[in-house]
């Protein structure tokens, strides 16, 4: 008797475990079962999001894309020749998208100038791309005319150069290449140099160094923009913060805008430029730098600017980018 009811009660604790067993398994498949369900529902919203459900295009429309190239910004005045060969040249170069010419010349550009830059542009291109070429008027004769800022422009990186500079244009590749590692930077060919003037006698006076100081020295701290790669946001800067009495001052004197705009960079960015090793043809004869008196001229705009400033932001470098391909000592 009692060996049949220890038996039954066995079993009983036997079917409940296996009851509970079950409940419990159930249980775990349910759960199971909903998170797969929940997992299906948002894998197909997402789904539907991406095929069509939502719209983006308005958005990306809104904020377009920078186009892949640069443009050319270039500042001339009265020398067509130079201008004509000038155009003719960089017309060729592979990234450029679109020539900005700087014109302050009291008469607007003739038509048959401009007739004649556009056919050199569409005959070096080869129908193969469309360069958008374009003079900026300017009503007032101003060096600060080269920083405008420019509506409409499409690319970030601003190729700025004068009328009467050709770099080849595997250089000018080189250089945007550069320029696009450190796209705050100003990256160019021509570089400059400053230090502190002790025999002055005072703590903070700095001396204009040209390109024979940089040759002896290895060390700058300024690129010239008559070659000179940057972001297309330091015109905006330059056009709507540079103080008024700088501007001014480079109207007046027609000098230093470049060292300006090397001030303007520096402080905005602390860090210095970078020097990209280049052929430079110089094809015009005459130029502001060939005038007596030049480097004094612009000790006196450093420490004008630095006066402006508050500080000398300018910081020198012995950094120079060779294109190793072409070298044969780099």
């Amino acid at each position: 008797m009692r060996g049949t009811l220890l038996a039954n009660r066995r079993g009983v604790q036997r079917f409940r475990q296996l009851a509970i067993t079950a409940i419990k398994s159930s249980k775990i498949k349910l759960l199971l079962l909903c998170c797969i369900a929940f997992t299906v529902l948002v894998v197909g919203t997402r789904a539907s999001d991406f095929m069509g459900g939502t719209n983006y295009s308005d958005s990306v429309d809104q904020f377009p894309l920078p186009e892949k190239g640069y443009a050319i910004v270039m500042n001339t005045w009265k020398r067509y020749d130079l201008l004509k060969q000038s155009i003719s040249h960089y017309s060729s170069c592979a990234g450029l998208k679109s020539i900005h010419i700087v014109w302050s010349e009291p008469n607007p550009p003739s038509d048959s100038l401009s007739k004649f830059l556009n056919h050199v542009v569409e005959s070096k291109t080869k129908g193969l791309k469309k360069i958008k070429l374009s003079f900026d008027i300017n009503k007032e004769d101003s060096l600060n005319n080269r920083f405008k800022e420019i509506s409409g422009l499409k690319t970030d990186a601003v190729f700025s150069i004068d009328d009467d500079v050709i770099f080849p244009c595997s250089s000018v590749e080189f250089a945007f290449k550069v320029w696009q590692s450190a796209p705050d930077a100003m990256v160019g060919f021509v570089p400059r140099a400053h230090w502190v003037d002790k025999s002055q006698g005072k703590k903070d006076y700095y001396t204009y160094g040209g390109w024979w100081s940089v040759w002896w020295t290895g060390t700058y701290s300024m690129v010239l923009s008559k070659a000179a790669f940057f972001n297309k946001k330091y015109l905006r800067l330059y056009t709507n913060e540079m103080p008024a009495s700088i501007k001014e001052f480079v109207t007046k004197n027609r000098n230093c805008e470049d060292i300006a705009m090397s001030f303007l960079v520096a402080n905005a960015t602390g860090a210095p430029p970078i020097w990209v090793k280049g052929k430079i043809h110089e094809i015009g004869s005459t130029g502001i730098s060939s005038l007596g008196g030049h480097s004094e001229k612009r000790t006196g705009c450093l420490n004008r600017f630095v006066a402006e400033f508050g500080r000398m932001p300018l910081l020198p470098t012995t950094v120079k980018a060779v294109d190793s391909r072409i070298a044969w000592f780099w």
